[in-house]
């Protein structure tokens, strides 16, 4: 398979590294993290003007219509740069549901938004039992005339303090684990019975557990089918599973990277740390694993686009599985090799082992992709 850039896309990167190296260095993105809801404003007006918000939707909803490798040069950058910004609930998520889901009318009064950077989504799936299920749903969706109504409660929704719009999985039938049964409403934030817990997680990003009571929307809420979009689900957070193997493998190059120069500066014994053969060893093996980790993510994005959803499904959890193991490895060497001043918060190291670590667990763990694989029927 030819991996190589077109000039369009070396263009992209380019662009996307310029700004990020201009307006995101580590001191820059610490004082982000203190502003309302954690990210920048500003910065995310910057990644609009560059037309960045816009990449994957398609020309006639005004976007440029780019694909998969385009999204993965972004994320790969994001990741690299330590972003906050809600790249991935807005664009990918909430972008993906409206992309491959939702109705003409519904993409003309929200995909305005994301691309001019005035709204932002935030997915609401996660549920107190639920693990990385996605049809475990116990969060109601009631008829009520030609409308719903839902109540429920969801958790740890990255993005779900500032979001303007609100993704809601919600059963409209069947019992908590059926596999149909299942819709995806848009629910607007500040809509009366939402409340919304916020909190920053460990990686610096914001999230929020937000209940639901007694909340009222329209039909033209409903993206998809309200009784089946199980489908639906699974192919946009397989977009964001392909999504965060990029994002993940820009972390760990900046990993390697920031490593690499550490140990050729610290001394020991009077010589830098970095002429000591096993170091040199441990770095070659972090190296390794980078690669295989660049490698499954350019696979996860090929597949992206398979039509056949087992296959498609089959080869993003292998890539799933492969980047939790290298993460899993880069990140631990790194901390070992920079010593105890890597387990500091001024130390930026740390800071990218424990967005490695938040990568690892979403949208599933190595572990329960690695059991998708292996099963007999070669997916779960």
């Amino acid at each position: 398979m030819d991996f190589d850039l077109s000039e369009e896309q070396r263009l992209l990167k380019e662009s996307v590294d310029g700004l990020l190296t201009d307006s995101y260095d580590f001191d820059a993105r610490k004082k982000y993290m203190k502003e309302k809801g954690g990210w920048s404003k500003a910065v995310w007006g910057k990644l609009a003007e560059q037309g960045l918000l816009g990449l994957p939707f398609a020309e006639k909803d005004g976007g440029f219509g780019a694909g998969g490798v385009e999204t993965m040069i972004v994320m790969e950058a994001l990741g690299k740069a330590l972003v906050l910004e809600p790249y991935l609930a807005t664009v990918v998520i909430g972008g993906g549901f409206l992309r491959h889901g939702g109705s003409d009318a519904q993409k003309a009064a929200y995909v305005p938004g994301i691309i001019d950077g005035s709204k932002t989504f935030a997915f609401a799936q996660i549920e107190k039992n639920s693990r990385y299920d996605l049809h475990d749903v116990t969060t109601t969706a009631k008829k009520k005339g030609s409308g719903w109504v839902i109540d429920g409660e969801k958790f740890v929704v990255i993005n779900g303090e500032n979001a303007d719009i609100l993704i809601v999985t919600a059963r409209t039938r069947g019992d908590r684990r059926d596999k149909s049964g299942i819709g995806v409403f848009l629910v607007p934030a500040d809509a009366k019975g939402v409340t919304r817990k916020s909190y920053p997680t460990q990686d610096g990003l914001h999230a929020a557990d937000i209940t639901f009571t007694g909340v009222e929307v329209g039909a033209d809420a409903v993206i998809g089918n309200p009784e089946d979009a199980l489908p639906l689900i699974e192919r946009v957070v397989d977009d964001a599973r392909t999504a965060l193997c990029a994002e993940a493998v820009g972390l760990m190059d900046e990993s390697l990277k920031t490593t690499v120069e550490y140990i050729k500066t610290r001394k020991q014994f009077g010589v830098a740390i970095g002429t000591f053969q096993s170091l040199q060893h441990r770095a070659s093996d972090m190296f390794v694993a980078v690669e295989q980790a660049r490698s499954m993510s350019m696979f996860a994005t090929m597949a992206s686009d398979f039509d056949d959803a087992r296959e498609r499904a089959k080869a993003i959890a292998a890539a799933k599985v492969q980047i939790g193991k290298s993460l899993k490895f880069v990140g631990q060497q790194s901390i070992q090799l920079h010593g105890g001043i890597g387990m500091t918060m001024e130390a930026k190291i740390g800071h990218y082992f424990k967005r490695l670590t938040m990568i690892e667990n979403t949208f599933g763990d190595t572990d329960y992709h690695l059991r998708r694989v292996s099963e007999s029927d070669g997916l779960v």
